[in-house]
């Protein structure tokens, strides 16, 4: 069994992040930009799903806590915190990550996800907590 950070790694490619359609637009340990559609990602009133909003902006603040993290050590969102402002139904939606504090254990980021029209749909604070990668044996 593969280890996380080597299936997934810094660069979110995992299993979900591709169902949602998430592309990555700037990827740094201090800022993630990426954008997701929101076709597909719907409610059943056509809505964008908040679930769908929380999962781009653990996305983006996990690749960005594993960036911080580095080669030998890997992060695990530990706590979600989202407030949904408004809906969107069609195009995409961008989240912009950005580090508010890089510890030794954990990383914090604040998420703004924002329509077309560059109109907040989203706040959101993620933590992520750094662990050691686990030896190979």
């Amino acid at each position: 069994m593969s280890h996380p950070r080597e299936s997934h790694g810094a660069t979110g490619e995992g299993a979900l992040s591709a169902r949602m359609g998430i592309e990555y637009i700037e990827l740094t340990p201090q800022r993630v930009v990426a954008r997701m559609p929101v076709d597909g990602n719907t409610q059943p009133y056509g809505l964008l799903h908040g679930g769908a909003s929380c999962v781009l902006a653990e996305t983006v603040a996990s690749i960005g806590s594993a960036l911080y993290a580095g080669p030998e050590r890997f992060a695990v969102g530990t706590e979600l915190n989202a407030s949904h402002h408004r809906s969107a139904t069609s195009g995409y939606v961008t989240a912009v990550a950005v580090q508010l504090h890089s510890g030794r254990s954990t990383a914090t980021y604040d998420v703004a996800v924002t329509d077309d029209r560059d109109q907040r749909i989203c706040t959101a604070r993620v933590t992520c907590m750094l662990r050691d990668k686990i030896p190979s044996p």
